[in-house]
């Protein structure tokens, strides 16, 4: 797997990496053995930046993922995320304070058996706190030794800026796809302009390649079309699309032989004639269907 910067923060990583929300039973029961296994499996063959986050299972896939690692913590480039919570009255919500983040950052890594981690994400951000206060507790975390960069989750781009004035940011993620695209406008400009990494979750657009709505399927078309004269899959060409965009893909699965199939994306190359062909298809606000359920996506984009 050939290895890739994450903006300028001196942080590298796979090219593709791997999500580890979907071995948590958030997406139906998961068999543990067969979770670990793939995940070593992702190990095995490059995909090193390996990112949770505590509210995944409420603290199980990150439990998971400690376990996987055990004696392999060298070989990973260890995410997680922090700040989603949830309320009393069971709506979702979310905490900014340092004190939170401190507490859950420990809290973290005492689940996955670690002293610090790679990369350390504000899960979403909260109105209520100043980004800069927040961003300031985390760089204290930072000059502590129990992370070695941060980086914000879903953030609007004036709040990225001023966060990464308080202290350098190594990434941004949010959900980045061909059907997905949103980000393009304002955020991955602003991102290569200071530096800082683009990670892109549900890269595979949460089942999209399923063609589970009408209207979805009939875009597939096109990708099909396209993997099939490149001799590859259309996950594949969907990945291999995103690398050309300057992103690190972290596509999840539960099951080894796709881990195998994702890391084959690093290695294909799409002449500029399949990207123009597949960005006529996908133009932004092609896909049907919504990202997040209402109480969620009012969390986005702040």
């Amino acid at each position: 797997m050939r290895r890739v910067p994450l903006g300028r923060s001196g942080l590298e990583v796979g090219a593709v990496g791997f999500g580890a929300w979907g071995l948590s039973g958030d997406y139906g029961p998961a068999d543990e053995r067969e979770s670990i296994a793939t995940l070593q499996r992702a190990l095995d063959v490059g995909l090193d930046l390996i990112d949770t986050a505590d509210q995944y299972g409420d603290g199980d896939n990150e439990s998971l993922v400690g376990r996987a690692l055990a004696g392999r913590r060298s070989e990973a480039v260890l995410a997680t995320k922090a700040g989603l919570v949830r309320e009393s009255n069971g709506a979702v919500g979310v905490c900014g304070r340092p004190d939170y983040l401190r507490g859950a950052l420990e809290r973290s890594l005492a689940r996955l058996g670690v002293d610090a981690v790679d990369l350390y994400y504000l899960h979403r951000v909260d109105l209520h706190v100043p980004i800069e206060e927040t961003v300031g507790g985390l760089a204290e975390l930072v000059g502590e030794g129990k992370t070695r960069f941060i980086g914000l989750s879903e953030a609007a781009p004036e709040t990225i800026r001023r966060a990464h004035a308080v202290h350098p940011l190594a990434a941004v993620q949010s959900e980045y796809a061909l059907w997905t695209r949103e980000p393009e406008e304002n955020v991955l400009p602003l991102l290569r302009e200071l530096g800082i990494g683009f990670v892109a979750f549900s890269p595979l657009g949460r089942g999209f390649l399923a063609g589970a709505l009408p209207r979805n399927q009939v875009l597939l078309e096109p990708l099909i079309a396209v993997a099939e004269r490149v001799g590859a899959t259309p996950a594949q060409v969907a990945l291999a699309w995103l690398l050309r965009q300057g992103a690190v893909p972290i596509p999840g699965t539960r099951r080894a032989t796709r881990v195998d199939e994702n890391a084959g994306a690093a290695e294909l190359t799409l002449e500029q004639a399949d990207v123009e062909e597949l960005e006529r298809a996908f133009p932004a606000g092609a896909a049907a269907g919504a990202r997040y359920p209402a109480e969620l996506e009012v969390l986005v984009g702040r």
